[in-house]
């Protein structure tokens, strides 16, 4: 059971987490937590010693307001003030939610908001419609997929700012909007009537050729193995995904094998990822968080409800973060399934979305917990830890290219557009009751691993490796490796272009304001020590140490370090470390 207060499976405390990728952190919502986040909260009265922090704050608005050459906006000060303490946490998972904004941050974490219902983007110019979403106004009113949306209200969508466009469909419950569409050349008006749209998270292989809105879920049918892609953590999640399961006989113990394909979905409510894992456990640790204002509270799984025991394959990479990692963490380290991909993100802290009372309708999302696996490790990924996140299973690493990454999500997108009824993308209806052609087409590597591994599974009970080795001295261990030296690689090129068009300019126009930090450097940049030697000398000149120089960063490393350059004359004794560059052909150091 996830709630250690009660044994009913009802009455769960609402948690959420999501980093955000969109991305993707840990909220509370409903005085829970949401991807880590609890909503819903309002701000205690605070202590008079609390007061003398502002006294300064205090003076300086004081002489803006009354002697500043200009008037200020004072709202803007407010939050501007309010934003500089939060930044200077240093933590991107805080933050301070103006009212003006609510809306917009109360759609991300929860998927539901007060619109068409519509997916849309900028092409050539125009808004057009991606895909109407599943029971939505737009889907009712015919709009379809590359219809060109030409005004909004009477206002024409050319050159307008994708985030503008967005502004002016959404508004409150049962009011109109009307369109203009241009579809195959003919313009026809459309009118509609906003609602509350709540995303799906929940999504199969591929559209069901007789239901437009729903999606098939069995992947390979004569195997009865299903898959299911959780896109985020959004309310009510888990009854969703227990519909789609139990749409394939789940509780019947017809299921032979699950695909659960978590792969860049951000978070979200933690209570529906405790959901979705009790469904699958009888027994054990879900997860536990603790924090310096808060206890350790521990949840557990229970066996009511619990669906019947079949193989769980999870697909992870590196955006699958928060409850993500809640859920696959716990079904791994209880048994319960496998992971195939790779490492997730490492997101392991909660906040709290706090509601600020001075009236003003804004609110402070606040990193206040961690979360912790079974086994009690912390999934946080930090800039000297070794491990973070959910690990794929030794045998099932499978990485993926930018380039298989582009053709998948090509594939994916068409997919998820709604077709009319009897219309399907891609093949025949007996084409997508073959499992080979089915991963072919979609051109997903590691769901053709984890799908491979799933019928091994099923077949002769024994899971099949088809991916590659986990552990020190595996692709995995130094594919983290292997992107930061890109990285570093990048920025370093980026900061050679940089001196190079400094240099340019300088040489360009003596008279602009010279470098102070080019009169402190160590030696002329056109000095190449490459090859010298380095001799370090103790407190009295004895030289310790004599050492090669094989790079050409020596003077940067040097500059960071707590050294500096001797000056004319020094008594030798106090001689910091000096390179020496052997003579060039021509005697010429270069």
């Amino acid at each position: 059971m996830n709630n250690p207060e009660s044994s009913d499976r009802s009455s769960r405390t609402s948690h959420a987490l999501r980093p955000v990728f969109l991305l993707p952190a840990l909220v509370i919502v409903g005085f829970g937590l949401y991807g880590g986040v609890t909503m819903g909260q309002r701000l205690a009265g605070g202590h008079t010693d609390d007061y003398s922090f502002f006294d300064e704050l205090v003076e300086v608005k004081q002489l803006i307001s009354q002697r500043y050459v200009d008037a200020p906006d004072e709202k803007a000060m407010r939050e501007g003030a309010i934003k500089g303490m939060v930044e200077s946490l240093n933590d991107p998972y805080t933050i301070y939610v103006p009212a003006s904004d609510q809306q917009n941050f109360t759609k991300d974490l929860t998927g539901e908001y007060v619109g068409i219902g519509a997916q849309v983007n900028t092409q050539n110019g125009w808004l057009t419609i991606v895909s109407p979403l599943e029971d939505s106004p737009a889907f009712r009113a015919g709009l379809m997929a590359d219809d060109r949306v030409t005004e909004i209200d009477g206002k024409t969508t050319q050159n307008m700012s994708i985030d503008d466009c967005i502004k002016l469909l959404l508004g409150e419950p049962d009011t109109k909007v009307k369109l203009t569409i241009e579809r195959k050349g003919e313009k026809l008006p459309i009118e509609i009537t906003r609602e509350r749209i709540k995303t799906r998270s929940v999504k199969g292989f591929h559209r069901s050729p007789t239901d437009p809105e729903g999606w098939d879920y069995l992947i390979d049918p004569a195997r009865s193995i299903a898959y299911v892609r959780l896109t985020q953590f959004t309310p009510d999640c888990s009854k969703e995904v227990l519909d789609a399961l139990k749409s394939v006989g789940a509780e019947q113990g017809k299921l032979k094998g699950l695909v659960l394909d978590l792969r860049f979905n951000p978070g979200g409510l933690l209570n529906e990822a405790e959901e979705i894992a009790d469904d699958f456990l009888e027994s054990g640790i879900i997860v536990s968080t603790r924090g310096r204002a808060h206890e350790e509270v521990v949840r557990r799984a229970n066996k009511d409800g619990t669906l019947p025991n079949f193989p769980i394959a999870i697909l992870l990479n590196g955006s699958s973060a928060s409850a993500s990692e809640v859920l696959s963490g716990a079904l791994v380290e209880n048994n319960r399934a496998i992971v195939v991909g790779q490492r997730s993100f490492g997101k392991g802290t909660v906040q709290s979305v706090i509601e600020l009372p001075s009236g003003h309708g804004s609110e402070l999302k606040m990193t206040e917990q961690g979360y912790y696996l079974p086994s009690g490790r912390s999934l946080t990924r930090k800039d000297n830890s070794p491990t973070w996140g959910v690990d794929p299973t030794d045998g099932f690493y499978v990485p993926m290219s930018d380039e298989q990454l582009v053709a998948m999500l090509e594939v994916r997108r068409k997919q998820e557009v709604l077709h009319a009824k009897g219309e399907q993308a891609g093949g025949t209806s007996e084409k997508w009751s073959d499992p080979a052609w089915v991963l072919d087409y979609l051109k997903d590597p590691q769901l053709t691993a984890a799908v491979q591994a799933m019928q091994a599974k099923v077949d002769t009970g024994e899971w099949k490796k088809t991916g590659e080795a986990v552990g020190k001295g595996t692709p995995l261990a130094a594919a983290e490796l292997t992107r930061l030296r890109d990285y570093h690689e990048r920025l370093l090129k980026e900061i050679t272009r940089a001196e190079k068009r400094i240099d340019t300019l300088e040489t360009a126009d003596p008279n602009l304001p010279k470098d102070e930090a080019k009169a402190n450097d160590l030696w002329p940049d056109d000095i190449d020590v490459k090859g010298g030697t380095l001799e370090v000398k103790d407190k009295s000149g004895k030289i310790v140490a004599t050492l090669e120089i094989t790079g050409s960063d020596l003077e940067q490393a040097l500059e960071d370090a707590s050294v500096k350059k001797k000056s004319e004359g020094a008594a030798d004794g106090n001689a910091p470390a000096s390179p020496k560059s052997e003579p060039k052909k021509d005697d010429q150091p270069k």
